[in-house]
C-alpha cells in the first residue's frame, strides 16, 4: 500500500531535482494503494442528503409482540471474552414472568436450562418494564443455537451461530454501523443490510440509536423506545451481537441508566469497561 510506502523513502536533499523525483515516487505509491485497496462497489445505495424525520411511535416496527407478557425487545450480547457465553436479554411488561432461557444446539433435541434476573427501574415519569438478562454459558464455537424465551402461548424463539475460535487467521466478517438512530432511513438502512448476502456476521453499531430530540432530556421513553424497533427489525432473521456504547460526544441522562446498567448487560461492568 502506498502509506507503507512513505517509510522507505530515504531522506530527501535540497536540490529541487530529487525533491521532484521523490514527489513522483509518492504520487505512484499512492496511486498504486488506491488501486490495490479497492473493493469494488457493493451497493448503488446513496443515502438522502436531507434530514428525515422519526419514525413515529405507533409504526409497526414499535409493534409489540402479541399474548400477554410476550417476551418483547429480544437481545443478546457475547458474554465472555471468547464467544464461548451469550447473555440474553428481553423485556417484560405485564409482569416478571420468567427470567429462564431454554437452549439447544442445531441438530439436537434435548433442551438445557439457563436461569437470569430481572431488574426494572424508574426515571422521572417513566417506568420500565421487567427487564431479564440470562447468562447461557460453556457452547462450543462457530455452532448454531436455537433458544426459547417466554412461558405459555408466548414462548418466542430466535437463533444465533456462536463465532469461531479466536486465531490470526481466523476469517470474521463485521457489519458496521453509526448513528443509525430511529428515522425512515434508518430502517430503510437496516432493510439493506438484511437483504445483502454479504452482510457481517456480527454487526456493532457504533453512536446513537436513538435521539432525545425534540423531546427535553428528561423524556426517557423515545429512547428507551429504540428496543423495540431495532432489535424487532433484526430479529426478523436472527439475533445479532452488539456492542453498547454511546461515544459521540453527546451525553443525555438516559446514557448512563441503561446503555450501561439496563438493557444492555455488560461481561465486565466495571466503570472503566
Amino acid at each position: 500500500m502506498g502509506v507503507a510506502g512513505f517509510s522507505s523513502i530515504p531522506s530527501c536533499s535540497s536540490s529541487s531535482g530529487s525533491s521532484f523525483a521523490v514527489l513522483i515516487v509518492v504520487l505512484a505509491l499512492t496511486l498504486n494503494g488506491v488501486t490495490v485497496c479497492n473493493g469494488g462497489k457493493t451497493s448503488t445505495f446513496v443515502r438522502n442528503v436531507e434530514n428525515t424525520e422519526d419514525m413515529p411511535l405507533n409504526s409497526d416496527v414499535f409493534r409489540v409482540p402479541d399474548g400477554y407478557n410476550a417476551p418483547q425487545q429480544v437481545h443478546i450480547t457475547q458474554g465472555d471474552l471468547v464467544g464461548k457465553a451469550v447473555i440474553v436479554s428481553w423485556v417484560t411488561v405485564d409482569e416478571p414472568g420468567s427470567s429462564v432461557v431454554l437452549y439447544w444446539s442445531d441438530g439436537s433435541h434435548r433442551k438445557k436450562e439457563a436461569k437470569g434476573k430481572y431488574e426494572t427501574y424508574k426515571f422521572y415519569n417513566y417506568t420500565s418494564g421487567f427487564i431479564h438478562h440470562c447468562t447461557v454459558c460453556n457452547l462450543e464455537h462457530d455452532k448454531k443455537y436455537y433458544y426459547e424465551v417466554g412461558i405459555g402461548h408466548t414462548v418466542r424463539t430466535f437463533w444465533f451461530v456462536t463465532p469461531p475460535a479466536v486465531g490470526p487467521d481466523t476469517p470474521y466478517t463485521f457489519g458496521l454501523m453509526g448513528d443509525l438512530g430511529q428515522t425512515y432511513d434508518s430502517n430503510t438502512t437496516l432493510a439493506h443490510y438484511e437483504r445483502n448476502p454479504q452482510n457481517g456476521k456480527t454487526v456493532l453499531f457504533v453512536g446513537d440509536l436513538s435521539m432525545t430530540e425534540p423531546q427535553p432530556q428528561y423524556s426517557a421513553f423515545r429512547e428507551a423506545s429504540f428496543g423495540h424497533a431495532i432489535f424487532d427489525i433484526k430479529n426478523r432473521t436472527h439475533a445479532y451481537y452488539s456492542w453498547h456504547r454511546n461515544q459521540d460526544g453527546y451525553a443525555v441522562e438516559a446514557d448512563r441508566l441503561w446503555f450501561y446498567n439496563r438493557y444492555w448487560k455488560q461481561v465486565d461492568e466495571s466503570p472503566s469497561s
